[in-house]
């Protein structure tokens, strides 16, 4: 794919610059909008929100964003339109839908009992694609698909199969959901027999998963592991950053940084009524916010002694060989 699908239009790889590859503007639990009449959805407050807090971000090096939120979950591609022309930023918007328990399985599920719903869920994610989400003109960047904890279920395979399909006739990048750092080898593995280019494919959440050995099976099969999960800490199965830590350094110290990418996985407005933490469980999530990358997570790794080109690589290179640069990494 010569081209990245951003919300403003297509741009080059090689002017990505640095990309965080998995927030969400916005992001509601499907179902969200039946509690509208208590927590009405405020288009204005969510604009600045995260105008808010990813134009400050800019000065740091952020260039890109990509907002991995699912179809059903939320996505709102002409707010995004609207946060990248405010600040600057590309955005690119993902097709896609979420894993089994927390998606919304029933629109497919019936589907399924009358047709050949992957023919169906391929047609969506090619139109939205190649030639526009809704009536907006805006074209997804990237495909989204996830999968439950410890199994990749009858249901997620469909969209598995249909995503691999997808990027084996236009090259847009695939970007996974695990549930709780599993299913990493195994997703990968499924989209490789499906026909997917494992180069152009993270799988995600794997920060959540200490077990190097895990990551490695993943880099083996030629994908890249996203550590996109930073500063979301001790809450739905995550461990703490400072078990993470080792693990990402270890890896790079492995030589395995051109198949690592960093993001956060935040959500800068919750569609609904957002979630109350106890107050003790508030220090857990101080730093999930797009901008731990700036003021933790690169100062951390220049401690460790990672260098500037390292991180670059990590930030900046892997990007946009995920998205077509012309030196896709070979295993």
């Amino acid at each position: 794919m010569g081209m990245v699908n951003t919300v403003m239009g297509p741009v080059k790889p090689e002017d990505l610059g640095l990309t965080l590859m998995h927030e969400h503007i916005v992001f509601g639990y499907p179902g969200w909008y039946g509690d509208g009449t208590v927590a009405p959805f405020d288009r204005a407050a969510a604009a600045d929100t995260a105008v808010n807090a990813l134009a400050p971000l800019k000065e740091f090096g952020l260039r890109t964003v990509v907002d991995a939120t699912p179809n059903e979950c939320g996505r709102d591609p002409e707010l995004c339109r609207e946060v990248a022309g405010r600040t600057g930023i590309n955005i690119v918007c993902a097709t896609g839908y979420y894993f089994e328990d927390e998606g919304a399985p029933a629109y497919f599920k019936f589907r399924s009992h009358f047709g050949d719903a992957v023919a169906e869920i391929y047609e969506m994610f090619m139109r939205e694609v190649t030639v526009g989400i809704g009536k907006t003109g805006i074209k997804a960047g990237v495909i989204k698909v996830a999968s439950s904890k410890g199994v990749i279920t009858d249901y997620e395979k469909m969209f598995f199969q249909a995503a691999a399909r997808a990027q084996k006739e236009t090259g847009v990048p695939i970007v996974t959901h695990t549930q709780e750092g599993t299913m990493g080898p195994e997703q990968i593995d499924f989209l490789i027999r499906e026909g997917a280019d494992p180069r152009r494919v993270v799988i995600g959440h794997l920060s959540d998963n200490l077990d190097s050995a895990v990551h490695l099976k993943v880099m083996e099969a030629g994908a890249t592991c996203g550590f996109d999960r930073m500063g979301l800490q001790g809450l739905a199965g995550c461990p703490m950053d400072a078990q993470r830590y080792p693990v990402l350094t270890g890896l790079i110290r492995a030589g395995r940084e051109k198949q690592i990418v960093i993001a956060h996985d935040s959500v800068l407005t919750w569609l609904g009524r957002p979630p109350v933490l106890p107050e003790q469980a508030l220090p857990l999530v101080r730093d999930w916010h797009p901008g731990h990358l700036f003021q933790n997570i690169i100062p951390l790794l220049r401690e460790a002694g990672i260098g500037a080109a390292t991180i670059d690589t990590i930030l900046i290179d892997n990007p946009r060989r995920l998205f077509g640069g012309n030196d896709l990494v070979d295993q």
